[in-house]
């Protein structure tokens, strides 16, 4: 089935009047798209990012408008044709119902990492040329391992994963960090994320590995603030891993000594340019001490051992 994707241009006072003008002539389900919304909810929430994706924050580049679908029907027809009999100026775009859903993965294919790794798209095929295999599905929500970020903690993994170290992953999203550690001989792994969907999602891609819940074990919360969700994740892991972001590294940092066995490591990363300092000054105050620094396209990971 066809869509149409209807946008509306406007000024950022006359929004709200606008969605009911629309609203009254039969449109439902309006996204609107504001440059001043868009940096008030960045401003507001800093503590789960540090950076902006460029193309994104020029999406929002002084744009008001209000964008909604209609079937390419004869219902979708007449709703549009009121909109426009009321003056309100559109701009109509065409798309089949498949170009939501699979668009995306036109944008990832099988992916090189470290000496030991190749990503592979979950609905793609690779020779795997004496390489580890990770197959990942990462849905509309989390990244394939692409990022610099996550390149740079798969890189480290692969220095520290053996059969003895069981690896507790923080912000686990998709779960490539997890798999990867068990594919690369680690012997369980336990994950957290605060994204309700990601306990599904990456169970889901360790399935998709032959791996089961008897060695990946998913949590869903916040470790910070969940004395709860603390206990049932517990201490003793050789390896620690937390690609997030800088606010909630330093947060995690004086937390990672009773986290690790005796001789384990804290790989993170996900901290921008400008704010490695600080989290090598947390670092330093947690009597930690970091092994190994790595940067790639503005960003830092830390390799940290206790004493």
């Amino acid at each position: 089935m066809k869509w149409a994707e209807i946008t509306v241009k406007t000024k950022n006072e006359e929004i709200d009047i606008l969605c009911i003008r629309l609203e009254e002539l039969g449109v439902g389900g309006m996204v609107i798209e504001d440059e001043g919304d868009f940096k008030d909810f960045f401003e507001n929430n800093r503590q789960h990012w540090d950076y902006v994706d460029e193309d994104l924050a020029n999406r929002f580049a002084g744009v008001s408008r209000v964008k909604f679908y209609l079937s390419d029907d004869e219902d979708g027809e007449k709703i549009l044709h009121a909109i426009q009999a009321a003056g309100i100026e559109t701009e109509i775009t065409y798309i089949e119902d498949s170009d939501w859903e699979n668009n995306w993965r036109e944008h990832y294919h099988p992916l090189e990492i470290g000496d030991k790794l190749l990503i592979v798209p979950e609905w793609e095929q690779a020779d795997a040329k004496g390489r580890v295999i990770l197959r990942l599905d990462p849905g509309l929500i989390f990244g394939t391992g692409s990022h610099a970020t996550t390149r740079m903690c798969l890189c480290a993994l692969e220095k520290y994963s053996s059969p003895e170290i069981n690896a507790l992953d923080l912000g686990c999203g998709s779960g490539i960090l997890g798999i990867a550690a068990l594919l690369l001989g680690c012997k369980s792994v336990t994950g957290c994320d605060i994204h309700p969907e990601a306990p599904e999602i990456a169970l889901s891609n360790a399935g998709l590995n032959g791996i089961g819940k008897d060695r990946f074990t998913m949590y869903e919360g916040d470790i910070l603030s969940d004395k709860i969700l603390q206990e049932k994740i517990g201490t003793g892991y050789g390896i620690v891993l937390a690609n997030i972001v800088a606010d909630v590294i330093i947060q995690l940092v004086p937390m990672v000594r009773t986290l690790l066995a005796p001789g384990g490591v804290f790989i993170c990363s996900g901290i921008i340019e400008g704010r490695q300092n600080e989290v090598v000054s947390a670092v330093e105050n947690a009597g930690l001490t970091i092994t190994n620094h790595s940067c790639e396209e503005e960003w830092h990971c830390f390799e940290i051992h206790a004493g």
